[in-house]
């Protein structure tokens, strides 16, 4: 059920199933328009763009990236546990809200914009806030939680086996929880395969991703990472290698939480593209910044104390695993 057009010069209240839904005006005109229908736990959200240069594909809704989009519109939709919405219990209300934003290009014309969306619904009368609630626990940005770990094929869950025959996929996620105001990208900035569950000096060691991002393994095989579904979280298709195969194996990576607007070529996700070259994961636009995978990437910017409260690396190990001769 449709419950809401708006403009962005305009604010608009209506109810929709028990459901209060906001639209805020904009500080400035744009020339979009937002239909939004708020479900019993979920919200569906159509973006249409009037803007020939616009890029629906660049749309955020908290968290999560558009479920589908084309050329002039973005569709979301998502669950009100998930994409960071926040949630405030007032008197006979639980409301949730969340933003929509779009995040620019640098070399673009159309402007940066946020714009809030908010469902409101009535509290039943046996509704209590649990104590432990993982979905709604609030995290400061000095102490988020990582995870990641070895996934089945189409990422819904964990791995069902250890064991990966040689020329395979492993699938891994990792992912960073955070209630924020601004989602938070989460990037692999280096991963490499030891027997160890510790590194140390005399760790073997193969690379995967190294050089702030870069994912050596997509040049020689089939590896890559695939498209995101949330900001928050990162999926790689990783095809397996033959070093230490047969033993035990354990992934050691660095994880970055960062700002989405702060990408630069050290901050980035990159994998080779046969045909095309480097890609940046995040904005094919702004492939330039895997240029220096083939050499040393180095950021232009001076490194500050403000720019590095932007972001928080966290160390974390996958494994063990066994990679299996397929012919033992």
């Amino acid at each position: 059920m449709h419950c809401v057009s708006s403009k962005h010069t305009v604010m608009m209240v209506s109810f929709c199933q028990g459901a209060l839904l906001l639209s805020l005006a904009a500080a400035m005109a744009v020339y979009a328009d937002m239909k939004v229908d708020c479900g019993p736990d979920f919200v569906t959200l159509m973006w249409t763009e009037s803007r020939p240069q616009a890029d629906t594909s660049l749309l955020r809704l908290g968290s999560c990236f558009p479920t589908s989009f084309s050329a002039g519109e973005a569709y979301f939709y998502v669950d009100l546990t998930d994409c960071n919405f926040r949630r405030l219990v007032t008197g006979d209300a639980l409301v949730y809200s969340n933003d929509l934003t779009y995040v620019a290009s640098a070399d673009s014309y159309n402007l940066a914009f946020t714009h809030p969306v908010v469902c409101a619904y009535e509290r039943p009368k046996d509704w209590y806030a649990a104590i432990y609630d993982p979905v709604f626990k609030t995290y400061s940005l000095g102490d988020l939680q990582f995870n990641i770990g070895l996934m089945n094929d189409n990422f819904s869950g964990p791995a069902e086996s250890t064991r990966f025959p040689l020329g395979s996929i492993i699938p891994i996620m990792a992912s960073v929880v955070q209630e924020t105001h601004q989602p938070l990208l989460l990037l692999l900035e280096e991963c490499v395969a030891a027997t160890t569950p510790e590194l140390n000096p005399e760790s073997t060691m193969y690379p995967i991703i190294s050089n702030k991002g870069c994912l050596l393994e997509s040049v020689s095989s089939r590896s890559k990472f695939e498209p995101r579904q949330k900001s928050s979280e990162i999926r790689l298709s990783l095809q397996t290698f033959t070093f230490a195969m047969g033993e035990e194996v354990f992934i050691h990576c660095k994880l970055l939480a960062w700002d989405p607007n702060g990408l630069d070529s050290t901050k980035k996700a990159c994998h080779f593209v046969e045909g095309h070259g480097w890609e940046l994961l995040d904005n094919l636009a702004q492939s330039n910044l895997c240029d220096c995978c083939e050499s040393k990437c180095k950021s232009r910017r001076q490194r500050s104390v403000a720019s590095e409260k932007r972001g928080l690396v966290q160390k974390a190990v996958i494994g063990p695993f066994t990679i299996t001769d397929v012919n033992s």
